[in-house]
C-alpha cells in the first residue's frame, strides 16, 4: 500500500486511534492478517476465525513491527477501532467463520476502505493499471499468464492463488505500491453484485471476461444469471478502458453492448481481432498455435497443460499488447509461463513413472471436461498410448443441476474412452457420475465407486502401473489433492520402475 499515517488510516476507515501515541506514526509495510507475518512497518489486521481471534494477537504483532493494529476493540496497543456491524457480516467469508457480533465485518470493510484509497491514489498518480478477470473458470490460469507476459513491462501484483475473497481482494491490492505497474485481480462472484462490489474497491482500467459456465449455478440458478453477475466488470470500465471478451461464446461477447469502454474479442471464431490458428498439442497437452492480431502474427508455444489454456493465453496477449508489450516478447513470456499456483493442472512424472495431473484445486462441470480432454491426449500420445485413471470427486454449488452434470461427466469419461474412472464419494452426485459412466457404455470395473479418499488411494496403489496417467479432481471441499499428493510422494515399489523426469 502506499505510506500513510495512522491518523490518515483513520480518516480514511471511519475509526478512532486508541492507545497511539504518535498519530503521525507511518505504515510503510504491508497489511497482514496472520501475526506470525509481520514486519517492521506493517499493520495487523485483527480478524475472528474458527480457531483463535485476531485480537488477541494484537500485542505479539505489534512487538513483531506492526506500527498498529485494524480492530473492532481496543486491544492495549496502537490500533485504529472501528465499530462492529452484526448486520453486514458475509456469510461466505471463511476469515469470518468465528464472527458471532460482526467484528470481523467492520474490520474487512475497513480493509475495503483503505485498498480503495491506497488504489485510487495510485492510479490517480498515473503509475497503476488495474486489470480484472473474471469468468466461471480459468480465472487462476489467466490471472497467472497475465503476471507473466506482463512482467517484462513492469512490477505485477497478483493474488497468490485463488485469493480473492472478501478477505483476499482487498488484500492484494493492498500489495501494490508507488512501485507497482499492473495490479491483476480475480473477479468472483457467489451472487449478484459480488463483481460490482469489488470493482468498487478496485476500479479496473482493463477487464477480462473469460467465459460464463455453471460454476455456482446452485447460487445463481440460471447461465443467464451467471452472465448479468460476470457483465458488472464490463460495466464498471471507464470509456477510457478496454473489455476483453471471448468471442467463442456468445453470451461473452454480447457484453460488448454493455460497456462505454473499447471491447477487443479473443477466440478462434473469424471476426475475433485476436485469434488462435493452426491448434496443435503435444504429448503433454501443451498447445501451440498461431495468434494472429492487427499488428501481426506469431507462432506461440504454451507450457501449460490443456487445450483450454489456449483461450486464456489469447486474452493475456490481447491485455499485454494494450499495455505496450510487442508479439515477440508476448510469445516469449508464454512460452515460459508454468502454472504458478498450487493444484492447476500441476503435471508431474512420479520416480514410479506415473504420471500426475493434479487439478484438484477446484472442480466444475466446464474445467472438468478440460482436465478430461487433456488426459487423454496425454495418454495417447507416443508411439505407445497408456492407461489414463480419472480420479473424480463431486463438483460443489451446482443446485438443482447437480446430479444431470455429474452423470454428463461420467458419460464423457466413457465416450473419451478413459480406461479407468474412480468416483469417490457416498452422495447422490458421486453416484450419479458413476450411473453415468456404467449407462453411457457397456463396462465391467472400468468406473468404480470408492466412499472416500482413503479407499481412492487404496485401490490407485494395488493398480495403477508405470507408464499410467492420473488425473485427480474434485472440488475443494472433498480434499481429494490428498490422492495426488500421495501419488507424488510415495516411493516407488520394487516391481516399478524409476524415472527421475519431472514435468512441473
Amino acid at each position: 500500500m502506499i505510506e500513510m499515517t495512522l491518523r490518515e488510516i483513520a480518516d480514511v476507515v471511519g475509526g478512532t486511534l486508541h492507545d497511539v501515541p504518535d498519530p503521525e506514526a507511518r505504515v510503510t509495510g504491508s497489511v497482514e492478517f496472520d501475526s506470525r507475518r509481520i514486519g517492521s512497518g506493517d499493520l495487523f489486521l485483527a480478524l475472528p476465525g474458527t480457531r483463535a481471534d485476531g485480537h488477541d494477537w494484537a500485542a505479539p504483532a505489534v512487538a513483531a513491527g506492526a506500527v498498529a493494529v485494524l480492530a473492532a476493540r481496543p486491544v492495549g496497543v496502537p490500533a485504529i477501532v472501528v465499530a462492529p456491524n452484526p448486520g453486514s457480516v458475509p456469510s461466505s467469508s471463511v476469515a469470518l467463520a468465528g464472527d458471532s457480533d460482526g467484528s470481523g465485518a467492520a474490520v474487512l470493510a475497513a480493509l475495503a476502505d483503505l485498498a480503495r484509497a491506497s488504489v485510487q491514489r495510485l492510479t490517480a498518480a498515473g503509475t497503476l493499471t488495474v486489470i480484472g478477470v473474471t469468468g466461471s473458470s480459468g480465472k487462476t490460469s489467466t490471472k497467472d499468464l497475465l503476471a507473466a507476459v506482463l512482467a517484462p513491462l513492469g512490477t505485477v501484483v497478483a493474488p497468490p492463488g485463488s485469493f480473492n475473497s472478501e478477505l483476499g481482494h482487498p488484500w492484494t491490492a493492498l500489495r501494490a505500491n508507488a512501485d507497482t505497474r499492473f495490479l491483476v485481480l480475480e473477479m468472483s462472484a457467489r451472487g449478484p453484485g459480488h463483481i460490482a462490489a469489488a470493482a468498487e474497491v478496485t476500479p479496473p482500467t482493463i477487464g477480462v471476461v473469460l467465459n460464463v459456465g455453471t460454476a455456482h449455478l446452485g447460487e445463481f440458478g440460471s447461465r443467464e444469471a451467471i452472465a448479468k453477475t460476470k457483465g458488472e466488470l464490463v460495466q464498471a470500465l471507464p470509456p477510457s478502458g478496454l473489455a476483453v471478451l471471448n468471442a467463442d461464446d456468445q453470451q461473452v461477447a454480447a457484453m460488448a453492448a454493455r460497456t462505454t469502454a473499447r471491447v477487443v474479442t479473443v477466440g478462434q471464431a473469424e471476426g475475433a481481432d485476436l485469434r488462435a490458428t493452426d491448434i496443435r498439442l503435444d504429448d503433454a497437452a501443451r498447445a501451440g498455435f498461431t495468434l494472429h492480431t492487427p499488428v501481426g502474427s506469431i507462432a506461440i508455444q504454451l507450457a501449460v497443460h490443456g487445450e483450454h489454456q489456449v483461450g486464456n493465453a489469447l486474452s493475456a496477449a490481447a491485455v499485454a499488447l494494450e499495455c505496450g508489450a510487442d508479439l515477440d516478447t508476448i510469445a516469449q513470456s508464454l512460452s515460459g509461463a508454468r502454472a504458478a499456483s498450487a493444484r492447476r493442472m500441476d503435471v508431474r512424472t512420479t520416480p514410479t513413472g506415473v504420471t500426475v495431473v493434479n487439478d484438484s484445486y477446484n472442480a466444475n462441470p466446464d474445467s472438468v471436461r478440460a482436465a478430461l480432454k487433456a488426459l487423454v491426449t496425454m495418454s495417447r500420445a507416443g508411439e505407445t498410448p497408456r492407461r489414463s485413471w480419472a480420479v473424480l470427486g463431486e463438483m460443489g454449488e451446482l443446485g438443482e443441476e447437480s446430479v444431470i452434470e455429474h452423470d454428463r461427466i461420467g458419460r464423457l469419461a466413457v465416450r473419451l474412452d478413459v480406461h479407468r474412472l474412480i468416483v469417490v464419494g457416498t452422495g447422490r452426485p458421486s453416484r450419479a457420475m458413476h450411473q453415468g459412466a456404467v449407462m453411457e457404455g457397456s463396462w465391467g470395473e472400468e468406473s468404480i465407486l470408492v466412499p472416500d479418499i482413503g479407499a481412492a488411494i487404496a485401490l490407485l496403489d494395488d493398480e495403477v502401473e508405470p507408464g499410467d496417467v492420473v488425473l485427480v479432481k474434485a472440488s475443494k471441499s472433498v480434499g481429494l489433492w490428498e490422492v495426488a499428493e500421495h501419488l507424488i510422494t510415495s516411493e516407488p515399489s520394487s516391481g516399478h520402475t524409476a524415472s527421475t523426469e519431472a514435468t512441473e
